[in-house]
């Protein structure tokens, strides 16, 4: 072997960057072993030493232990799967520390006490299935044991908020807002009512669903009287109530009179909670979808016609 072309190991160091202690380290445990020894026994190490010491530094700065480095290097195992290992452990690193990042921010924002900010900690850090769980927990308390309406509960148990793995600080805080919120003992009874009044409906032979349409009528109607002005006491408001009562009497199979009006007031009264649109606006929040509008100016202007129309033909 030509000496020429073989390094003393202060060379190796300086050509790698690595202490002579580590390399000499290396070297005693069989991880790039000397090529040779000088006559005056001291190591040497050829260019392919070279070449497996700093496939081995590699490995280190990227935290990869010394027992799989000893493998790849011992061909044990290859480097694409060490690569794919580590990359799949960084990314649950990569997660962690996104969600640790969003905790911090959402803690300055809210200015949480020591213990909201654990409290919030573990919340982000369950699995989805356990967050689910507080939903699912949730709707069988509230819709347990009562015949409602099955497309209601089936939308919320299909709806699950999903924290997202880069969840962002206002993410975090309409997760943690969701879940007092679903945990509000008063709140859980309003649904409960909500449920039993479903429940009441469908055992008077009410089995129509959830009515999207008839409920984006209703929005696109009374918006447009609301952007116009148009009082719900009004010759106008009564008119749109009349345009509304025919066609719920239409989706519902129903008789078009002041018994109807009544009891579209009286769902109206029922669904009145805007804890509701709460929840389903920290849903959207948290999964990223189109914010909520609050229907609330909607249905008011509509009570308010509706009781205006009842008054009138009183």
């Amino acid at each position: 072997m030509d000496d020429e072309n073989l390094l003393t190991i202060g060379a190796l160091a300086a050509r790698t960057g690595l202490s002579v202690k580590t390399i000499r380290f290396y070297s005693d445990k069989g991880i790039v072993p000397a090529t040779c020894l000088s006559p005056a026994g001291y190591r040497l190490y050829d260019v392919a030493a070279l070449a497996r010491l700093e496939l081995v530094r590699t490995l280190r700065e990227l935290d990869i232990d010394l027992a799989t480095v000893r493998r790849v290097l011992a061909e044990e195992t290859s480097l694409a799967e060490v690569a794919a290992a580590h990359a799949a452990a960084l990314d649950v690193q990569i997660r962690a520390l996104r969600l640790r990042r969003a905790v911090f921010a959402a803690v300055a924002n809210r200015e949480s006490t020591p213990q909201e900010m654990d409290l919030m900690h573990k919340l982000v850090n369950l699995s989805d299935a356990e967050r689910r769980r507080f939903i699912h927990d949730f709707i069988d308390d509230t819709f347990g044991g009562v015949d409602a309406n099955p497309a209601m509960v089936e939308l919320l148990r299909s709806s699950m908020p999903e924290l997202p793995e880069d969840a962002t600080p206002e993410q975090v805080e309409a997760w943690m807002a969701l879940v007092e919120l679903v945990q509000d003992n008063d709140f859980r009874a309003a649904v409960r009512r909500m449920a039993e009044y479903q429940a009441a409906q469908r055992a008077d032979g009410d089995t129509t669903g959830l009515h999207h349409d008839l409920t984006e009528t209703v929005r696109e109607d009374v918006g447009r009287a609301l952007a116009a002005g148009i009082a719900p006491d009004s010759a106008q408001g009564g008119a749109i109530v009349a345009t509304l009562s025919a066609r719920y009497a239409e989706t519902f199979g129903k008789a078009d009179d002041d018994r109807l009006k009544s009891w579209i007031l009286e769902r109206l009264e029922v669904a009145d909670d805007r804890r509701v649109t709460r929840y389903w606006q920290l849903v959207a929040a948290i999964n990223g979808w189109p914010p909520v509008p609050d229907p609330e100016p909607v249905f008011t202007w509509f009570a308010r016609a509706l009781r205006a129309a009842r008054a009138g033909q009183a």
